[in-house]
């Protein structure tokens, strides 16, 4: 991780000092650098020296953008992911298809399984990291599960009393079992069968009698 005497000083207010605008024109050339050499050098060994050196930028202005490299890697990586729609087609199988479909677009080769196992390990030493990642896309990504999977409870497709959290927590442990045990990427076919064969079976399937009669 990069030192924290890499950081330009900053004001007494803890914020850099002003200056000229942002040229925001920038942006893309620096996270599509920084994309990169995470894909090829790994999270852990990332630095922000590297990334201003491949886009061709000074390091004062990936810090006037960026406080952090794990602010910066989120940001690179939102670049590639999808931004979820709201189904609503009137079925809970419809609107987990078109969750999949959409969230398979533009992730390609910067969610390779080498971009994936290592952020998941850094995760664990990193606690801003982890804190990025789960605010940027988790907590996006279950949010929107969660509100399908209410909307099927009502329109009595799903149980009530069926516990909605643990299936939103089976899907990202799927994911990333793949990842790490297999070192095969979560395509669209491995992604289909979590729908079909897992997700979308539990859900409908009857509660347990003990949890029914706890109800």
């Amino acid at each position: 991780m990069a030192a924290s005497s890499e950081k330009p000083s900053k004001t007494e207010s803890g914020q850099p000092p002003k200056g000229r605008p942002l040229d925001r024109s920038r942006d893309a050339a620096i996270l599509g650098a920084a994309l990169e050499v995470l894909s090829e050098y790994g999270y852990d060994r990332l630095t922000m020296d590297m990334v201003a050196a491949r886009a061709r930028a000074g390091k004062a202005a990936l810090y006037r953008r960026w406080s952090s490299k794990a602010e910066l890697v989120v940001d690179a990586l939102a670049l590639h992911h999808p931004t979820l729609p709201e189904p609503d087609t009137g079925t809970l199988l419809g609107d987990l298809e078109l969750l999949l479909e959409h969230g398979q677009l533009k992730r390609q080769d910067y969610f390779g399984t080498s971009i994936i196992a290592g952020l998941a390990t850094a995760c664990s030493r990193d606690p801003e990291l982890a804190r990025a990642l789960n605010d940027r896309f988790l907590e996006a990504g279950h949010s929107m599960l969660r509100l399908v999977l209410e909307r099927a409870v009502d329109r009595g497709e799903v149980p009530r009393g069926r516990d909605l959290g643990f299936i939103i927590e089976i899907i990202p442990a799927l994911f990333f079992s793949r990842v790490l045990t297999s070192g095969k990427p979560p395509d669209k076919a491995f992604a289909h069968r979590i729908v079909h064969e897992v997700i979308y079976p539990l859900a409908i399937s009857p509660l347990p009698e003990e949890r029914v009669e706890q109800d």
